[in-house]
């Protein structure tokens, strides 16, 4: 079985030394610059292309299978929680750019869209139906979020001061 492994390697190797070609001698100076053919630098440019249009055709897969596999209530929360985390990193800038002079106010509403982040991604998790939650229906997981998202609010507000 060795002996197997080693005549593949040795054959390999045969291979690759075969492909290897010896350099052209019948250049006149070693130090002449490399030639670049024109058609070189068209076939870079419209590999370039040709990666920026995959690039945008798996984009445009990505979207169209999103929508058509995904339900409309999911879709519904997919934006809420694009717009709570804009709504952080908006926060997040200001903090850097002007600074956190009412502190509590910066705290508190940073951890809002932070905690209504979680919150709505629970429930998206929970209203999915791949996941397995059987046990819990829509309305239960939506009830769920309601009371939770009192509950955190009403902290939120009470942080404020």
């Amino acid at each position: 079985m060795a002996k197997g492994k080693g005549s593949t390697a040795t054959a390999a190797a045969a291979k690759a030394e075969s492909s290897v070609k010896p350099a052209d001698t019948n250049q006149t100076s070693a130090s002449a610059p490399a030639v670049i053919p024109s058609n070189t630098a068209k076939s870079n440019s419209s590999n370039s292309h040709t990666k920026k249009a995959t690039t945008a055709q798996l984009v445009l897969r990505l979207v169209s299978s999103y929508k058509s596999s995904t339900p409309r209530l999911l879709q519904l929360i997919d934006v809420y929680l694009a717009c709570v985390m804009l709504s952080g990193v908006i926060l997040f800038v200001y903090c850097v750019l002007v600074g956190t002079f009412p502190y509590n106010s910066f705290l508190s509403s940073f951890a809002s869209s932070v905690g209504a982040f979680v919150l709505a991604a629970n429930l998206r998790m929970q209203l999915n139906p791949a996941n397995d939650f059987r046990s819990l229906s829509p309305e239960a997981a939506f009830a769920e979020y309601a009371f939770c998202s009192i509950v955190f609010y009403g902290f939120v507000v009470n942080f404020l001061g």
